[in-house]
């Protein structure tokens, strides 16, 4: 089966680096202008054909469900006001043709847990991971960068990007062969190495399309440090029996897990946002800000 229609969105984690505005509500609905981060992650995977959508959630997470629930009181006071663009956009948040389901991850246990959390919904299909942190900005979406290479190649796929030296100690870092290309095969994966000791400086985003078999090496990974199941891990046991390529995706990606990296992305979709765009534009260079074109 060479296309993929499932996708896991880990949404448990508890958001710290954002507290106080995280202590009540989830940060995936912080808004990148007017759109939360996990609507966007959300486009992303449906672009790329995905139809079931599988959120691992945790305590305090109720609005991400809300938010792709639908509204009875909003569209009836829309309707009633005549906001046309409104209601279809309300409306239009997901296609009627993609589901979702909601699982929950008791612990905050890893990454790796959080994936064999949604195994049962997922079943022997291969699936997509998609981590709403990081909002990337790729025409297509880098998912669908991704499902293409998936259909050609028929293995998992690792999205990847080069990273300063410096932070390989805040990803996980592949290590390919000499004058690779893009999609690179990979010989081996490891979780957040010294700069000295890391095997490249291509570190692992927020983008996967894994096959089935991943659940069964995460189940046999041994917690590390804080007692979490890394995924990477789990991918370090998947190369031993199957083919694994990182993919150095074409796109402009934001850490939104850093306040800098969302303060960023604001920046750059505030920039070419259809309704505030020009004047935000305007209102940058008064200031004196030098802008882009």
């Amino acid at each position: 089966m060479n296309k993929i229609t499932k996708a896991v969105f880990p949404v448990a984690g508890m958001g710290t680096r954002f507290l106080p505005a995280t202590k009540a509500s989830p940060k995936e609905m912080m808004p990148i202008v007017d759109k939360p981060l996990i609507q966007y992650a959300v486009e992303e995977a449906v672009a790329a054909g995905v139809t079931e959508l599988i959120f691992v959630t945790g305590r305090g997470k109720r609005a991400i469900e809300d938010h792709f629930d639908k509204a009875f009181e909003l569209e009836a006071e829309l309707e009633q006001r005549g906001s046309t663009q409104l209601l279809k956009m309300v409306r239009g948040i997901i296609p009627r043709n993609v589901s979702c389901t909601y699982v929950r991850q008791a612990e905050a246990l890893g990454l790796g847990h959080a994936i064999l959390c949604a195994q049962q919904v997922v079943g022997d299909d291969p699936f997509a991971v998609v981590l709403a942190d990081d909002l990337i900005d790729g025409k297509p979406g880098v998912l669908t960068q991704m499902a293409r290479i998936f259909r050609r190649e028929a293995c998992s796929v690792i999205g990847v990007e080069n990273v300063a030296r410096r932070q390989t100690r805040q990803y996980g870092i592949v290590r390919i062969g000499t004058r690779s290309r893009s999609p690179h095969h990979i010989t081996g994966i490891v979780e957040k190495p010294a700069p000295a000791a890391a095997p490249s400086a291509l570190g692992v985003v927020g983008r996967y399309i894994l096959t089935s078999r991943v659940f069964h090496h995460l189940q046999r990974v041994r917690p590390g440090a804080g007692g979490e199941v890394q995924l990477t891990d789990g991918i370090a046991r998947l190369l031993a029996e199957e083919k694994v390529l990182a993919y150095e995706f074409e796109g402009v990606r934001y850490d939104c897990g850093s306040k800098l990296g969302y303060l960023k992305a604001n920046l750059a979709y505030a920039l070419k946002h259809p309704e505030v765009g020009a004047e935000f534009r305007k209102h940058l260079k008064k200031m004196g800000c030098r802008i882009p074109k």
